[in-house]
């Protein structure tokens, strides 16, 4: 079973499991290394409108740039309006105005998500206070702090507010990897994280940073390996029961397998892929924003 893209420029067939499912996170980069805000929305709009555009999701944009993309987009005039994750950071007082900016351009943009990190002691009040910024038709989605490795209290605590955020109706989020090697959590943190979420809301989890496709392991210089999109899926499928692989969640985590990755998720079917997507709605993937080429190489993609 396939899916249009909706692309205006000859689209290729994308399968349900990939459809919109990949977000362009690049402006969430350090400002040292992150391209700018036109080559970004030049070359997601020409992702999001090429052949493979139907893989395509959010245009994920920090609220202190949001100015310079609207500029940006404004100048391009895009065949349709770009699919916004708003990202807070500027303080949830500026949510207001951020979202009012956006809903004015509707020929521009149309508001997914807002993303907030949550504070140390996140609470109910706090939790309340994030719906009450965000209106209905948007998701929020709320990154508690992962904690240093090594201390169990604040584990433990990282655990408890993650199930705090998905009882309060907000997604939580995850981040798989970043420009430092404490960025990239445990195998342990992500089954945690995982167990956590899905536990507790009826919605779906978040994550972003994933820059591979398929798990790689440490060069052996000490870093903790690259988490990879396919295990992320495959382990969503395992713990939501519907993947009939009798394997352990964390050993999709772990596998290097990209074969046998793909191979399962290509027995899933169409029901389960629709449970899967609802858990899972979109990925920020660093640094390319359509990884094509591996994914092409493992039949994923045509």
């Amino acid at each position: 079973m396939t899916v249009p893209s909706g692309s205006a420029a000859d689209p290729w067939p994308i399968r349900p499991l990939l459809a919109a499912l990949v977000d362009d996170t690049s402006l969430l980069q350090p400002r040292t290394v992150a391209p700018g805000v036109d080559a970004v929305v030049s070359r997601y709009l020409a992702a999001r409108d090429g052949h493979y555009g139907g893989l395509v999701g959010r245009l994920v944009c920090p609220a202190s740039q949001l100015p310079a993309v609207v500029t940006e987009l404004a100048r391009s005039a895009p065949s349709r309006p770009a699919d916004l994750g708003l990202v807070v950071d500027t303080g949830l007082g500026a949510v207001p105005k951020a979202l009012s900016t956006v809903f004015s351009r509707s020929s521009l943009l149309t508001p997914s998500t807002v993303e907030c990190a949550a504070p140390p002691d996140v609470d109910g009040i706090w939790l309340e206070r994030v719906s009450e910024f965000v209106p209905d038709e948007v998701t929020p989605v709320v990154e508690p702090r992962r904690p240093v490795e090594g201390d169990a209290e604040a584990h433990e605590a990282w655990l408890a507010a993650i199930r705090k955020v998905a009882e309060h109706g907000c997604t939580p989020k995850i981040r798989m990897g970043g420009p430092r090697p404490s960025d990239v959590p445990t195998v342990d943190d992500v089954h945690s994280f995982l167990q956590a979420g899905l536990e507790s809301g009826a919605g779906g989890i978040s994550a972003q940073g994933l820059d591979r496709i398929v798990r790689e392991e440490p060069n052996g210089s000490g870093g903790r390996g690259r988490h990879g999109l396919l295990n992320l899926i495959v382990a969503v499928a395992r713990m939501t029961g519907v993947s009939a692989s009798p394997d352990p969640v964390a050993d999709a985590l772990e596998s290097t397998d990209g074969e046998g990755l793909a191979r399962e998720l290509d027995e899933l079917p169409d029901k389960a892929v629709e449970q899967v997507r609802t858990v899972l709605p979109r990925c920020g993937v660093d640094p390319d924003p359509v990884p094509i080429a591996d994914l092409v190489a493992l039949g994923l993609l045509d």
